[in-house]
């Protein structure tokens, strides 16, 4: 079977693996779709994703649609088309029972933070352990279903905002997490709903989706400082203290976008005399199963893949998904 694999920085190739034969416990996927995100990115690009270097030859991808090839248990017919949660979770911690994805011994499908490495699902043939697998609806596209991960993430993120009834909602960064936070907050009902970023590119994107406004973060005027709630996705570290300046008092600020492992310059000044909270915002637990449901319901949601390529092409594809002005989601197709 082809398997993508990464060697180290800007070094990676497509292999010849066995194909590897499933555990009663496990099933074999026909992988179709996996989709690179900005961890894929990383540790492409550098070698690393943040403080999680790659010490072996690694597959990288944690966001698929895929189909049954094999269930030991004859419980699932091949052909079933599928999606995967790609966490394993550690053992239960005290005060952690309803968020077992915060708990520390799990570890995430394409992640060199454990070794040996986790690897990933870029490659034809997958294995995965059962609790793992969401079938998803015969008509869902497994183009789009292959942003079932993705989407969870924003969802989560959604969610832990609690109640956004009326509220005035700010998205900071119009990437893929930053598109698919305008559809949950549409899902959620939200009206309200501004997009910030620094190019005009991915704001079109993210008007396409249903923000109600959208803004150039450089031409923000003083008086959008009045957000409810902002949603920070972009990963870049200015982007967060535009957050804070753009929070209402009293407000929230949810961060989203993965922000880099080192020391970094945020102006959290304006905090204080606002007593806005900051919250982190990190993977998700069940929302899978809502991003799923959200994806059958909302055709719409193609848009958010601007790009498939075959993973021959891998090069092609990690320069493309690089390239905010560019891409949205890029998709390697197996």
């Amino acid at each position: 079977m082809r398997a993508l694999v990464i060697h180290g920085a800007e070094q990676i190739r497509l292999e010849e693996h066995p194909i590897p034969e499933p555990g009663p416990d496990e099933v074999r996927l026909r992988v179709r779709y996996v989709g690179i995100c900005g961890s894929d990115l990383h540790y492409y690009f550098e070698g690393a994703n943040g403080e999680f270097a790659v010490r072996e030859p690694f597959v990288p991808g944690h966001e698929l649609s895929a189909v049954v090839d094999l269930d030991p248990r004859g419980e699932l017919a091949p052909g079933t088309p599928v999606v995967v949660h790609p966490a394993r979770y550690g053992p239960a911690q005290s005060g952690l029972r309803d968020r077992p994805h915060l708990a520390p011994g799990g570890d995430y499908l394409g992640s060199a933070a454990v070794m040996p490495h986790r690897q990933g699902a870029a490659s034809e043939y997958l294995l995965v352990e059962r609790p793992m697998l969401r079938v998803i609806p015969e008509d869902l596209p497994l183009e789009r279903a292959a942003l079932a991960e993705p989407l969870a993430v924003s969802m989560h993120a959604v969610a832990l905002a609690g109640d956004l009834t009326g509220a005035r909602v700010l998205v900071l960064g119009a990437g893929p997490i930053g598109l698919l936070a305008v559809a949950a907050l549409r899902a959620r009902g939200v009206e309200r709903i501004v997009v910030g970023d620094v190019r005009p590119e991915p704001l079109q994107r993210a008007e396409a989706l249903g923000a109600s406004e959208i803004l150039l973060v450089g031409e923000m005027p003083p008086e959008t400082a009045a957000f409810d709630v902002v949603f920070e996705c972009s990963s870049v570290p200015a982007s967060l203290t535009s957050a804070v300046r753009a929070v209402a008092p009293a407000g929230l600020v949810v961060q989203v976008g993965i922000l880099p492992n080192r020391e970094i310059p945020v102006n959290l000044a304006p905090m204080l005399a606002k007593e806005a909270t900051l919250l982190g915002s990190w993977r998700f637990h069940t929302e899978i199963d809502d991003a799923v449901a959200l994806l059958a319901a909302e055709p719409a949601l193609d848009a958010v893949v601007t790009q498939v390529i075959d993973v021959a092409e891998a090069e092609q594809a990690f320069a493309t998904a690089r390239d905010a002005t560019a891409s949205a989601k890029v998709l390697l197709a197996l």
